[in-house]
């Protein structure tokens, strides 16, 4: 038993507490993690510190926060076959933050994707914190505080674990072998979900026209109006192809939703026209979510319940945290810690 335990692989997932969750979340990411669970040891963090480089307004961020993990578990994560937990309640991540921070470069967090392009958006003299600046820094701590080993990451996120890798393997160098440098799971763009309304581009919570997001908790009736209404392209042809984005989206949409083959799925809509098929991606996309639903009304009435889930979980992840801490503190030359 205890040489299976070894075998394990640590998988460390983490997301802001950033309110409701879309099916492009579900089901090119959330659904993907949930394979995770039998055969690894999974860390889950709500991270509600990297939240606070925007504005937030605190009794909204606690209830997100809370609200998060119902909406994860009701998603597949299974509290008893992962670590689920709040950021701020594990101390290690700000400390090794710190760190971690005095041996990075500031050009190198200047030249993140991500910063430049929110500086740039939040520039014409708004306020930008230097939080926004620090933040790989403090998501590299998230990551390597764990001894991770396998990181499920997005394209947008592959540029920070760079970083993380990058600065396991300075520490090590500098001092001795103490991180494990961490390997990414990129998100295949197979399970990457576009906007109902503009095909071209990523399904968003911030899509200004909300009517392209299907967000997991919308009512049956609103699920399929939206995909009913839904763009599609020129012809009448269910069929995957480049020049038609929409119907291609709706495809992909149908088959991650019921497990069958594109192939299989065009063959079903042949001589038929695009109603008919935009119906048929509509009840998929209800049959899926309904149970999530159900679960998820259950457990946002149960305030303690989550409470104590997150409770546990931080237990499991400050024991992980101090022992590397521990470390990570001897190793840079501190005096350990009264008892």
């Amino acid at each position: 038993m205890a040489d299976g335990k070894q075998d394990k692989k640590i998988i460390l997932t983490c997301a802001q507490p950033t309110g409701k969750l879309h099916l492009g979340n579900y089901l090119g990411a959330i659904r993907r993690w949930t394979e995770y669970l039998d055969d690894n040891e999974c860390l889950f963090g709500i991270v509600d510190l990297h939240a606070i480089t925007v504005p937030q307004e605190a009794a909204e961020l606690r209830k997100n926060t809370l609200d998060c993990v119902a909406q994860y578990i009701a998603c597949g994560l299974d509290p008893a076959k992962c670590a689920i937990f709040v950021q701020s309640h594990v101390s290690g991540h700000t400390e090794l933050a710190w760190v971690l921070g005095c041996m990075t470069p500031l050009g190198q967090l200047e030249r993140m994707t991500q910063f430049k392009d929110k500086s740039q958006r939040q520039g014409g003299g708004a306020f930008i914190n230097a939080g926004l600046l620090f933040y790989p820094v403090l998501m590299a701590a998230d990551i390597l505080l764990y001894h991770t080993d396998i990181v499920p990451v997005g394209d947008d996120q592959k540029q920070h674990l760079e970083l993380a890798r990058d600065l396991a393997q300075r520490f090590n160098n500098h001092y001795s072998d103490t991180f494990k440098v961490p390997e990414p799971a990129i998100s295949e763009d197979g399970a990457r979900i576009m906007s109902l309304q503009d095909p071209t581009s990523k399904m968003s919570k911030s899509d200004k026209n909300q009517h392209g997001v299907i967000y997991l908790w919308d009512d049956p009736d609103v699920l399929r109006k939206k995909i009913l209404g839904a763009v599609t392209d020129s012809g009448s042809e269910v069929v995957k192809s480049a020049d038609k984005p929409g119907v291609s989206n709706l495809l992909k949409i149908m088959s991650l939703a019921t497990g069958r083959s594109i192939a299989d799925i065009e063959q079903e809509f042949v001589g038929k026209g695009y109603g008919d098929f935009k119906a048929a991606v509509a009840e998929a996309v209800i049959e899926l979510l309904t149970p999530i639903q159900k679960q998820y009304e259950t457990l946002k009435q149960d305030k303690a319940h989550l409470e104590s889930i997150i409770k546990d979980g931080a237990e499991v992840a400050q024991k992980k945290a101090y022992k590397m801490l521990a470390k990570v503190y001897r190793k840079t030359g501190f005096l350990e810690r009264a008892r």
